[in-house]
């Protein structure tokens, strides 16, 4: 076992399941995916910390930390064979956990280089560039978003993307104040329920609009 390795069992243990994430696929995908393969080379000593940590991939982004994506995968309750999104994850950590569950996945991001790079060769996800408010043109319908940060206007045209029975998770950002929400769309109609407090940047073109002042 190598230092990462043990990093990594360290992070399921201290971090996952402590949190009673206990999902034994979704643990196995956190224990078979390797996190410091996504991070900011400058920072890979921090690949397992608890805490976000910057992404390769555009500048500024940062991946959540450990808990707080864990968390989000476990409201989301993914299932193998479901069509996934993955909305400004950088280099892709969430959309490698989602493909290591067996859905297969489109990840976006607004420069999807290192994206590219850091998941060539893997046959679920495919990497699309674009806008982050909106799904890439010709994909969808999906079961499962997952924005991987946070927002501060309602994501329309990401949950118009669902199909029936398909679920949204993000970070809802209201002032300082972030929370995990998960979206459910049931015979057309979408509701909202916030589940948790976390921490998480707020992504470009999420933003609220800004209003008008005399």
């Amino acid at each position: 076992m190598t230092d990462m390795d043990a990093q990594r069992l360290h992070m399921v243990n201290a971090q996952l399941r402590a949190c009673d994430i206990n999902d034994r696929d979704l643990l196995a995908a956190f224990l078979a995916t390797p996190r410091e393969k996504f991070v900011a080379p400058a920072q890979v000593a921090l690949a397992y910390a608890d805490c976000e940590v910057a992404s390769t991939g555009p500048a500024g982004r940062r991946l959540l930390a450990p808990r707080t994506l864990g968390l989000l995968l476990k409201a989301a309750e993914p299932v193998a064979g479901e069509r996934a999104l993955t909305v400004g994850g950088g280099a892709g950590y969430c959309a490698a956990l989602l493909a290591a569950l067996g859905l297969d996945v489109v990840a976006l991001e607004t420069d999807a280089s290192a994206a590219k790079a850091a998941m060539a060769g893997d046959s679920r996800i495919r990497c699309a560039e674009g806008p982050l408010s909106e799904p890439p043109a010709g994909e969808g319908p999906f079961d499962l978003v997952v924005v991987d940060g946070a927002f501060e206007a309602t994501p329309e045209r990401l949950l118009a993307a669902l199909k029936d029975a398909g679920r949204l998770v993000g970070l809802r950002a209201s002032g300082r104040a972030k929370r995990v929400v998960l979206f459910e769309k049931i015979g057309g109609v979408v509701s909202e329920r916030t589940l948790f407090d976390a921490a998480g940047d707020l992504l470009p073109g999420l933003a609220r609009p800004a209003a008008f002042a005399f």
